[in-house]
């Protein structure tokens, strides 16, 4: 026979159910370990390609920009200066052929009241309107004042603006007065 003698100062306690809570939990720290580790690992992954789009994309800015003050340099030299002005000048002169001449003067021969004439005109073109500068001639400010009334019930032309009026001393002219003015053409 056997006996199971206890000689220790403190009687045998049972830790079997210590050690099962422990092992489910240090099991179910081991499993969120595990979790957090592939979330991290995934979030530094895609980062990392972040980072490397972002890279490129800064590389491709510093090329940009340094493209950009190659071009402007070359822009400040004389020779582009003088080709940046002959092209203004081209495009200026294709504006002023886009221009709808005959709708302008068909507008202008409905407002026109007798006794008056245009004397000279400068389209300009912005955007989808026209700055127009006009100089008429008339035989007297009444007819100058129907012509100003007939252009702002216009529908073509807007903001009529008169910049100079004259009378010439010299009647080398049939016009006792001429008036110099800027309207606003709609051009579509």
């Amino acid at each position: 026979m056997r006996l199971n003698l206890n000689l220790a100062t403190h009687p045998l306690e049972n830790k079997r159910s210590f050690i099962v809570l422990s092992a489910v939990a240090g099991t179910i720290e081991i499993v969120a370990l595990l979790i957090f580790s592939h979330s991290v690992y995934t979030s530094w992954r895609s980062s990392r390609d972040l980072r490397a789009q972002i890279a490129a994309s800064q590389a491709q800015i510093r090329a940009d920009q340094q493209r950009h003050q190659e071009l402007a340099a070359f822009f400040k030299t004389p020779h582009a200066a003088d080709e940046l002005d002959r092209a203004a000048f081209l495009n200026s002169l294709i504006e002023e052929r886009g221009f709808p001449w005959t709708k302008v003067f068909m507008d202008l021969e409905q407002t026109l009241p007798p006794g008056v004439r245009v004397v000279s005109i400068a389209p300009r073109l912005e955007e989808n309107r026209a700055k127009v500068t006009l100089v008429v001639g008339a035989d007297s400010d009444q007819n100058i004042v129907k012509f100003l009334q007939a252009l702002e019930s216009s529908k073509a032309f807007s903001g009529v603006q008169i910049s100079e009026e004259r009378y010439p001393v010299q009647n080398t002219s049939q016009d006792k007065v001429e008036v110099a003015l800027t309207v606003w053409y709609e051009t579509t």
